[in-house]
């Protein structure tokens, strides 16, 4: 199998090292316009490309990964379907495009595999089910939080798409975690907001959000997004009459509450975990090797991707009601 993946920054290395580890046969190829990742990626094993018409023009590839900034996605994916390529991207964040590329993929009859990583975490499909088989009303409270010059500790917060107000750094969580929470509890009916800046980040943005949420089902959801939060913090509560989920991020952190015993019980979703150190302890590298396996079973006609374009039009639209609320 022949990959091409676009953009060879932190995330495109980290998609190279997880295809290795899915299709350990695949030959991979980069294409970044900096000479220094270029030529990072060559000692890597991944021959470098300086744009993606001379890499087609080379080479004959059977998918292509787009890694780049949020902002430059729709152009690279439309260029990538016009050479008759299955795209799997990062999250866009910003549907700039989609109706056109939605069209084009289906024209040419080509996967479009957009990546939503927390749908492949176990702890959050054990909590959907969880909640479905209780099937009484439930609300919930979800704090996700970490200090922004910590994201990418290699670089200034200032010089990735983070510092980009459509692009920021709330509304990534958000772009992130709002997806599981809708596959888990539904489609939103109404929103309240409250945002403040409440750091000396130079950002444009809001860096703190305090958000309610009520479901179409009836269910209530308090959600405090921010980028102030010293320690990376991921707390999760669902409770009802019966049930009390908690999690804290990681896969040793998912419990049940057991009233007859008054004590909290792990729940264990996994049999071993991989964890890449430069990232935070909640950050577990098995739903990113998870959903590049679906990927390929999408390519082989043997499997169907938990999240789409249309999905993420929703959920974007979800983002904006937030935002301007």
């Amino acid at each position: 199998m022949e990959l091409l993946v676009v953009g060879l920054g932190s995330m495109g290395k980290r998609r190279a090292r997880l295809i290795r580890g899915v299709e350990p046969s695949a030959a991979l190829a980069g294409v970044d316009f900096a000479p220094a990742r270029r030529e990072e990626a060559r000692a890597l094993g991944i021959e470098p490309y300086e744009s993606i018409a001379a890499a087609v023009a080379a080479r004959h590839f059977d998918a292509a990964f787009v890694c780049t900034a949020p902002l430059t996605h729709a152009g690279i994916i439309g260029e990538l379907l016009d050479a008759g390529l299955p795209v799997f991207t990062e999250l866009n964040l910003v549907d700039d495009g989609y109706d056109a590329l939605i069209a084009k993929a289906a024209q040419k009859g080509l996967p479009l595999f957009l990546s939503s990583t927390m749908l492949y975490r176990a702890e959050t499909q054990y909590i959907k089910r969880r909640v479905a088989a209780f099937a009484k009303p439930v609300n919930y409270i979800y704090h996700i939080g970490q200090y922004l010059p910590d994201w990418h500790p290699w670089e200034n917060y200032k010089n990735f798409f983070v510092g980009d107000r459509r692009t920021g750094g709330v509304r990534e969580i958000f772009g992130i975690d709002l997806p599981w929470l809708l596959d888990a509890f539904g489609p939103v009916k109404h929103v309240y907001a409250e945002k403040d800046k409440l750091s000396g980040l130079e950002i444009d943005y809001p860096d703190s959000y305090f958000v309610t949420l009520r479901h179409e089902n009836g269910t209530k959801g308090l959600l405090a997004a921010d980028v102030v939060s010293p320690k990376a913090v991921r707390n999760f509560e669902v409770f009802g009459e019966g049930l009390h989920l908690f999690w804290e991020g990681s896969p040793q952190s998912l419990a049940e509450y057991d009233a007859a015993r008054k004590c909290k019980v792990p729940v264990d979703t996994y049999t071993s975990v991989e964890h890449d150190a430069r990232y935070s302890d909640n950050i577990v590298e098995n739903a990113y090797a998870d959903e590049l396996e679906e990927f390929f079973a999408v390519l082989e006609g043997r499997g169907t991707a938990r999240y789409s374009f249309e999905k993420d039009k929703q959920t974007i639209a979800l983002i904006e009601r937030i935002e301007q609320a």
